[in-house]
């Protein structure tokens, strides 16, 4: 049962977009299944919640790791989750996998029976949880990471930074292929293969990824929509529910900054 230990009243979502992260707090239902275009760390904030991974049963674990691309559902019946994006620029899933302990591996995801819950939980407890968050996870993620070497072609990870560099930025396939030296073909094959996900995937993560920082900096959904290349409010509400299985309002209507 979720028991929050602030007691001045309900503490509202929080998000955090910034560099190679992504990180939400907050209390969640049911999110129908959906895929990433990064790995994702899933954290129960006060205890277990239900997993489903692909076409698998449903089982419960205190933490997860899923790959980009790997369908999956979750059942938290309103209790609170921490979501931890990473994007791929460097380390795949190897620089996640040190958060969780006591693991099982279920068609490509890794459950957990425990792990580093704690600096998410405290993050979600903060008050000024939003301006705490940058700081607080580069210390969870240092944490984590004694980093593993890298795993990721090269050329694909210089393509990912110049992304994430450049986030208003919308470079051809072709444009970006060829600033790496890869032909446009070649370039799609070795993305999907690092990566996890096919390039417009990920290209449209990013895109969902403006989205989200544009309601952070105090845009409505509307406003967010245009600033990141939708083509109206009702695109993006799609896109979301598709991203994340669950409407936008659930988890991005009075958020906390």
């Amino acid at each position: 049962m979720y028991e929050r230990a602030a007691d001045d009243g309900p503490l509202r979502p929080l998000w955090h977009v910034a560099g190679a992260t992504t990180f939400f707090a907050g209390p969640l239902r049911y999110n129908a299944g959906h895929q990433h275009g990064a790995p994702v760390f899933l954290a129960g904030l006060y205890g277990d919640f239900r997993l489903r991974v692909g076409a698998q049963d449903w089982t419960t674990c205190r933490t997860a790791m899923i790959p980009a691309g790997c369908v999956h559902e979750l059942d938290l019946g309103g209790d609170p989750l921490g979501v931890l994006y990473l994007e791929p620029d460097r380390f795949g899933v190897e620089a996640l996998t040190p958060l969780l302990h006591g693991t099982r591996e279920i068609a490509g995801a890794l459950l957990g029976a425990a792990g580093e819950t704690t600096p998410l939980r405290d993050l979600f407890e903060h008050r000024d949880g939003a301006s705490a968050a940058g700081p607080a996870l580069a210390d969870l993620l240092a944490f984590a990471g004694r980093q593993p070497e890298p795993r990721i072609d090269g050329r694909i990870a210089r393509a990912i930074r110049r992304l994430l560099a450049e986030p208003d930025a919308t470079p051809s396939v072709g444009a970006l292929a060829a600033s790496v030296g890869l032909s446009a073909s070649r370039f799609q094959h070795l993305f999907t293969d690092a990566v996890g996900v096919p390039f417009r995937r990920y290209r449209g993560w990013l895109r969902m990824r403006r989205a989200i920082g544009a309601v952070i900096d105090g845009n409505n959904f509307t406003g967010a929509a245009h600033a990141a290349g939708f083509a109206d409010q009702a695109h993006f509400a799609h896109d979301f529910r598709r991203t994340f299985g669950a409407p936008a309002s659930l988890s991005l209507r009075d958020i906390r900054r």
